[in-house]
C-alpha cells in the first residue's frame, strides 16, 4: 500500500504525468526532455529523481550521458503502464509534447545516417565477404522460433538489427553494447522501425548487469571474434538464461582474411567449431543444432555459422501479468 501511495503521488503533478507520456515511447537524455517540455534542466531532473526513487522510472549511464525511460522492471512497472495508458489521447499539451518528441528523434536519426555514412563502407565490404545477410536473419529467426520468449537479450547489439527482427515476438527485449556509439545508432534505428518496447543499456560482455536465469532468449551475433576473451562472454550468456533458454551464437568458420585484424579489429580469425562447442559444453548448455551457412559467389570467403544451445531445464512458462524483463539491475 505505501509503495502503491508512493507512485501516485510521484505521478500526481501535470510535469511528471508528461515525463510518463514522452518517456512510455523513448529512452531520452535530460538535455533532451528539457527540449521538449520546455522547462529549465534543474526543474526537470528534480522531476526525474522524485519518479525514479518512485520506481516509475528507470534511469541508466551511457559514457557521460545518462538516459531515462518508463520503468522496465520491478514493482512500479505495472502502476507506471496504467498510469501511462490513462492518459487522455488527445490530451493537447501532450500532443505537442510528442511532436516535439519527433523532432528530437528526427535530430537522432540524422546523426546515426552520418554515423553510418562514415562506417557504411567498411561494413558493406564484410557483408560482401559472406552469406546475405537475410539468410543469416532467417536462420536466427527459425531457431529461437516456437519459443516462450518473455525476455530477450542481445548482446552486442551493434546496430540493433536483432532486437529489430527478434525483438517483436518478445514480451521485453533489452540489446547490450559497449560502445555508446554504436547504441545512439541502434537507438535511432529501433525508433525509425516503430520498435518501442526495446531498451539499450551500455555494458560490459563479461559482467552483465543482469542476474541469474532472467532470459529465455540470448544472442551473440557477430560478436565473439571482437572479443578477447569469447569463451568468458559465452558463460556470461549462459549465466543469465533461464532453465529451458536458449542461447543463439552467429560467427565466422575458420578463415584466413587477415587484413579484418587490422581494418575491422577482428581479435579472431573464425572459430572451429569443436571450440565453440567445447565453451557451450563448459557453461553447461547443450548444443541442439549447428548450422552451416557458405559463402556464395563473387569475392565471399568467409562460412557463417550458427549454434543453438539451451540451457537444462523446464522452459519457464509465459506469465501473462508480466511484461518487464526481470533482474536488470
Amino acid at each position: 500500500m505505501d509503495q502503491l501511495l508512493t507512485g501516485l503521488r510521484a505521478a500526481g503533478e501535470p510535469t511528471r504525468l508528461r515525463l510518463l507520456a514522452i518517456l512510455a515511447k523513448s529512452e531520452l537524455t535530460v538535455t533532451e526532455l528539457t527540449q521538449i517540455l520546455r522547462q529549465s534542466q534543474p526543474r526537470v531532473s528534480r522531476h526525474l529523481k522524485l519518479m525514479c526513487e518512485a520506481g516509475l522510472l528507470d534511469r541508466f549511464r551511457e559514457g557521460s550521458w545518462v538516459f531515462y525511460r518508463r520503468s522496465q522492471a520491478g514493482p512500479g512497472v505495472k502502476l507506471a503502464q496504467l498510469l501511462t495508458g490513462l492518459i487522455p489521447a488527445g490530451d493537447q499539451t501532450v500532443a505537442r509534447d510528442l511532436e516535439r518528441l519527433e523532432a528530437v528523434r528526427t535530430a537522432r536519426a540524422e546523426r546515426a545516417a552520418e554515423f553510418f555514412r562514415a562506417n557504411a563502407e567498411q561494413w558493406n565490404r564484410i557483408r560482401s565477404l559472406h552469406v546475405p545477410e537475410a539468410k543469416v536473419e532467417e536462420a536466427m529467426l527459425s531457431l529461437s522460433a516456437g519459443r516462450k520468449v518473455e525476455s530477450f537479450v542481445d548482446l552486442g547489439t551493434g546496430t540493433g538489427r536483432m532486437l529489430e527482427l527478434i525483438g517483436p515476438s518478445a514480451q521485453t527485449s533489452l540489446g547490450i553494447d559497449l560502445s555508446p556509439e554504436m547504441l545512439a545508432f541502434a537507438r535511432a534505428t529501433l525508433e525509425q522501425s516503430g520498435v518501442e518496447h526495446c531498451s539499450l543499456r551500455q555494458g560490459d560482455l563479461y559482467d552483465l548487469p543482469l542476474q541469474d536465469e532472467s532470459a529465455d532468449l540470448v544472442t551473440l551475433h557477430q560478436v565473439l571474434h571482437y572479443l578477447d576473451d569469447p569463451a568468458a562472454a559465452v558463460a556470461e550468456a549462459a549465466r543469465v538464461l533461464r532453465p529451458g533458454g536458449r542461447l543463439l551464437i552467429a560467427d565466422f568458420a575458420p578463415h584466413e582474411l587477415d587484413f579484418l585484424r587490422e581494418e575491422q579489429a577482428h581479435r579472431r580469425l573464425g572459430f572451429a567449431e569443436d571450440e565453440v562447442k567445447g565453451w557451450l559444453a563448459q557453461a553447461g548448455l547443450d548444443v541442439k543444432e549447428v548450422r552451416h551457412l557458405p559463402p556464395e559467389g563473387g569475392e565471399a570467403s568467409l562460412t557463417v555459422v550458427i549454434y543453438a544451445a539451451d540451457k537444462a531445464g523446464a522452459e519457464t512458462p509465459r506469465r501473462a501479468a508480466r511484461g518487464e524483463l526481470e533482474g536488470v539491475r
